[in-house]
């Protein structure tokens, strides 16, 4: 399967989020021929972190959430760090946004301490998933099945422990509808 002709959001937040939780899976959606747009706080550019402390490089902010709506993608990638989810899921625009995404059925990736924002959007309650560790009382109590595995598929929605097991997944998961 291909993402020809999809577009896919992959959130970016300032100094917080990890390097490979956003590089890795913006180029494999990219190698599957996905549009990506990486949507912030605001636009212009974003210093990720390694390590959730240490600085990393610069990326471009293509839109701020304000610009932008669920409507306008077919998936949604959200990349851990647990700074970078933190101030994420502080921001009302940033968790309508991943809301709208389950509103509207959308496939949803989420990566490590990314379930933080999925918390917040009150859309875990029934669904298992996965995540780092110490988010899984944070699931738990928002009425999800937390389980320790590399990868979980659940109605759409995809997750991940950690950057250690982003080869795990497939980009053309992005794409699988809701069951």
């Amino acid at each position: 399967m291909t993402l020809e002709g999809k577009k896919i959001a992959i959130l970016l937040a300032p100094r917080g989020t990890e390097k490979p939780e956003f590089v890795q899976p913006k180029e494999a959606v990219e190698k599957a021929g996905a549009t990506v747009v990486v949507v912030g706080l605001e636009a212009g550019e974003a210093h990720v972190v390694n390590n959730d402390l240490d600085p990393g490089a610069t990326y471009a902010v293509d839109k701020a959430i304000g610009e932008v709506s669920a409507a306008e993608f077919d998936g949604l990638v959200v990349p851990g760090g647990s700074v970078g989810a933190d101030k994420l899921r502080g921001d009302e625009k940033v968790i309508g946004f991943v809301y709208d995404f389950f509103v509207q059925e959308k496939p949803v990736g989420v990566i490590c301490h990314g379930p933080w924002l999925l918390v917040e959007a009150d859309v875990v309650k029934g669904r298992m998933l996965t995540s780092f560790p110490t988010v899984s009382t944070d699931i738990r109590n928002a009425g999800g099945r937390w389980v320790d595995q590399e990868v979980v598929t659940d109605k759409g929605l995809v997750t991940s422990r950690n950057p250690k097991d982003l080869p795990g997944v497939a980009p053309d998961l992005l794409l699988r509808r809701p069951a």
